[in-house]
C-alpha cells in the first residue's frame, strides 16, 4: 500500500526530488536533505501490542466529585492550585513537592478553602507515592520538564488520569511511551493547555469551522518571550532548571503555545496530520551575553555551555499539503508574542504585535466582508463567534477555564477536549527540531501517534455546551 502522503502515479519522494512540491506546500525542495525524509526512522510508528487500543473519543468515567492530586507547587503549580480550589466539584486530596515550605503553603490554601487537610509528599520521587493513593482520580503536574514523562507514566500505571503543563515530554521515546501507556491502561494523559482556551484562540477556531476563511493554506505561531532575567534567577525551583535545557538541546524548546491554536484549526490528528519537519537555528548569543553582563563570578551558570540557538524556526508540512511555521526565541530582547497567523483561501487572521491594546491585537481580512486591503479588528466579530465557555461567564481568563473545563469533563463523563495524540503531536517538534538541526537542517519525518486514526474526525475543543454547565 502506498504511503498516505503519496499521489497516484507519482511518489512524494519524486515530487520533492524534482522540486515540484514547491508549488504545493512549503516550497523547500531546494533545501538539503528534503528528499531523504521518507526514509527517516523518526517517523516510524510501532505496531500496537495486545491491549493497546486507540483512545480518541474515549470518555472519562463520571465523577460526582473529582479528587485531585497536584505535583509541583512552584510559580505555576501554586497559582493553579488556587484555580482548582475555586472550581466546584473538586477536592484537593494530595500535594507533592520537593520544598516543604511550598507544601505547607499549599495545605494552608486547601484548609482556607474549607477542605480537609491534604496528604503531603516531599521529595524528588514524591509523585510515586501520591499516585498510589486510592483517593485520587486526577493528577495535575507543574514540575520541571524532565519529570513530566515519569509522572505521567506513574499516574496512568496507578489508574489515574493525568494532565501536565507543557511539554508532554522531551524525547521521542518518552512521547511514544506515554501514548502506548495511555492506550494500554485506558487512562488519559494530556497537556493542560491554557492557551487553547483563550478568548481569541477559541474565537478563531469557531470562525474557521464556520468556513469564514475558506480552505486553510498555512499557519504560524511561536513562543517569543524574553526569559533571560527569569531563567537566570532563582525563582524557578530547582534553580536554573529551565536554563539548563539550553545546554542539552539545540531545539524549538516550547512549541505548543504557537502550534496548538493553528493545529486545532487545521484539525491535526482529526483529518490531517504533520508529515515532515525542517528546523533551522541561529547562533547562540543571548544567554552568554546576559551571563557576562549580569552574573557574578562563581554563579552556577558559568559552568554551563549553551548550545541552543537563540532563534529556532520550524517548518512543518502536513499530509494535506498545508504548512505551519513555528518560532521559538526566549534569549533575545523583544516584547512577548505568540504571533498566530492563519491564512485561508477567503482571508487571513493575524495577531498584530504592533497593537498595544491586547484586546485589539487580533486583525482580520476576509472576503466578501472586506475588499479594500485594510485590516479590521477581529473583536468586531466577537459576539457571533465567542465560545460558550466565554459566553457563560464562568471565568475571564484561560487558566481558570482549562481547570473548569477539564473538571467538568471528568464530572460529566465526557471525552477530553485535548487528548494524548494532540499532546504528543504538538510536543514532538522539540526532539525533531533538535534532530533536524543536528543533521544540517535536513527534513525529518513526523510520527503518526494515532497510528492511522488521524483520518477519523472526532470531537475537539470547539465543543457543544453540555446541559449541565
Amino acid at each position: 500500500m502506498a504511503p498516505e502522503s503519496e499521489s497516484p502515479g507519482l511518489t512524494r519522494r519524486a515530487l520533492l526530488g524534482t522540486g515540484v512540491a514547491a508549488g504545493a506546500g512549503l516550497g523547500m525542495a531546494g533545501l538539503p536533505g528534503v528528499a531523504a525524509a521518507d526514509d527517516d526512522p523518526t517517523g516510524r510508528a510501532p505496531e500496537r501490542r495486545k491491549g493497546e487500543r486507540f483512545m480518541g473519543g474515549v470518555p472519562f468515567e463520571r465523577h460526582d466529585v473529582v479528587r485531585v492530586g497536584i505535583i509541583g507547587l512552584g510559580m505555576r503549580g501554586g497559582g493553579m492550585l488556587d484555580r482548582f480550589l475555586a472550581t466546584a466539584g473538586v477536592r484537593i486530596t494530595a500535594l507533592g513537592d520537593i520544598n516543604q515550605a511550598k507544601l505547607d503553603e499549599g495545605a494552608a490554601a486547601v484548609r482556607a478553602a474549607g477542605q480537609p487537610d491534604p496528604a503531603l509528599y516531599k521529595g524528588e520521587h514524591a509523585y510515586e507515592k501520591l499516585a498510589r493513593r486510592d483517593d485520587v482520580d486526577f493528577i495535575y503536574t507543574a514540575t520541571p520538564w524532565e519529570y513530566h514523562h515519569p509522572i505521567c507514566i506513574s499516574a496512568m500505571e496507578n489508574g489515574k488520569h493525568v494532565g501536565t503543563e507543557l511539554p508532554l515530554a522531551m524525547t521521542l521515546d518518552e512521547l511514544w511511551d506515554i501514548v502506548r501507556t495511555c492506550e494500554r491502561t485506558r487512562r488519559h494523559a494530556f497537556i493542560f493547555h491554557n492557551r487553547s482556551y483563550g478568548l481569541d484562540q477559541l474565537r478563531m477556531l469557531r470562525f474557521v469551522e464556520a468556513g469564514r476563511l475558506g480552505k486553510l493554506l498555512y499557519g504560524s505561531g511561536g513562543y517569543v518571550h524574553d526569559l533571560r532575567e527569569l531563567n537566570f534567577s532563582d525563582d524557578h525551583e530547582p534553580a536554573g532548571w529551565r536554563r539548563k535545557w539550553h545546554t542539552r538541546l539545540n531545539a524549538n524548546l516550547y512549541p505548543v503555545h504557537g502550534l496548538a491554536p493553528i493545529s486545532n484549526a487545521m484539525k491535526i490528528t482529526r483529518g490531517d496530520r504533520y508529515d515532515w519537519l525542517i528546523a533551522v537555528a541561529s547562533p547562540e548569543a543571548g544567554y552568554s551575553e546576559y551571563r557576562a553582563a549580569n552574573m557574578p563570578p562563581g554563579h552556577p551558570s558559568w559552568r554551563e555551555k549553551y548550545i541552543c540557538g537563540d532563534t529556532n524556526m520550524c517548518f512543518i508540512q502536513t499530509v494535506q499539503g498545508r504548512f505551519i511555521r513555528s518560532e521559538h526565541d526566549v534569549s533575545a530582547p523583544h516584547p512577548y508574542t505568540r504571533a498566530n497567523t492563519l491564512q485561508g483561501s477567503k482571508g487571513k487572521l493575524t495577531e498584530d504585535d504592533r497593537t498595544t491594546a491586547f484586546a485589539n491585537r487580533w486583525q482580520v481580512y476576509v472576503e466578501p466582508d472586506h475588499d479594500d486591503h485594510r485590516w479590521r479588528l477581529f473583536s468586531d466579530y466577537g459576539a457571533e463567534y465567542d465560545h460558550w465557555l466565554w459566553k457563560a461567564g464562568i471565568a475571564n481568563d484561560a487558566d481558570q477555564l482549562v481547570v473548569y473545563r477539564t473538571m467538568q469533563l471528568l464530572r460529566l463523563g465526557l471525552p477530553p477536549d485535548i487528548d494524548v495524540y494532540d499532546s504528543a503531536t504538538w510536543t514532538v517538534p522539540i526532539p525533531l527540531s533538535h534532530e533536524s538541526v543536528k543533521r544540517g537542517s535536513r527534513a525529518v519525518k513526523v510520527p503518526d501517534f494515532t497510528r492511522g486514526h488521524w483520518r477519523e474526525d472526532r470531537p475537539n475543543i470547539n465543543s457543544e455546551q453540555p446541559a449541565e454547565v
